[in-house]
């Protein structure tokens, strides 16, 4: 398998899953806010200020359908991951051997004897 082919199934499968798989997701709280609203912690909590946010709470603001916009917002959410952290390894990534150092240095191979015939 090529690096390409590995890379592109892995977007593949990260678009699918944030984008069809997350269309399925439960709407019921998950086990750390049901724990904060049995015991009362909820009812302190604020809203964040990035609530209104194009991508707050987890969907894509002015798209009703409340489970097409959690999977669009997933896809974006890839997308900028992607973007962000492909851009950080392009600029940090190796360019050749660094300065000052060279490659190491290789032994002359000795010149092959011609074939015989005969």
């Amino acid at each position: 398998m090529t690096t390409k082919r590995f890379f592109a199934g892995f977007l593949l499968v990260s678009l699918v899953l944030a984008g069809i798989v997350s269309y399925y997701a439960s709407a019921n709280p998950d086990g750390l806010e049901k724990v904060a609203e049995d015991k009362g912690i909820s009812a302190k909590e604020k809203d964040h200020s990035l609530k209104d946010s194009p991508l707050g709470d987890y969907g894509v603001k002015g798209v009703d359908d409340a489970r097409l916009s959690g999977g669009l917002s997933g896809v974006i959410g890839v997308g900028l991951v992607l973007l962000v952290g492909g851009g950080l390894f392009w600029t940090v990534r190796g360019r050749g051997p660094a300065a000052g150092r060279t490659a190491p240095e290789r032994e002359p191979e000795a010149p092959s004897e011609p074939s015989r015939k005969g």
